[in-house]
């Protein structure tokens, strides 16, 4: 079964950007409640998907340099790479219909 790993700015491009299978990164922070709702929703998806699909968690006020690099204004986000490029996002709480609809997209 998949999980969420956390990814910290250090290894962010060997995690991210060179990752041979499609990214999801979770953009969260502790004080969010929102993301709390969203967190076992993640789960599921790393589970379900796993082994063709690196799903991450990224913790925004550890990380700001990141998150501003891909200007995450509100959380949580989900952004979605492939090839290290960014090819899908989603920001709030979705459902999780939703977002396998976006990783269904990508892994075709």
């Amino acid at each position: 079964m998949g999980t969420v790993q956390a990814v910290e700015g250090s290894k962010w491009d060997q995690e991210v950007l060179k990752a041979k299978e499609p990214v999801l990164v979770d953009f969260w922070a502790v004080w969010c409640g929102p993301c709390r709702m969203l967190a076992p929703t993640v789960e599921e998806i790393a589970g379900e998907y796993a082994g063709r699909l690196k799903v991450l968690k990224l913790n925004t006020d550890e990380n700001q340099d990141i998150a501003s690099r891909y200007q995450i204004m509100g959380i949580p986000t989900l952004l979605f790479f492939k090839g290290g490029n960014v090819v899908d996002k989603v920001v709030g709480v979705v459902p999780k219909r939703q977002i396998k609809e976006r990783v269904d997209a990508i892994l075709t």
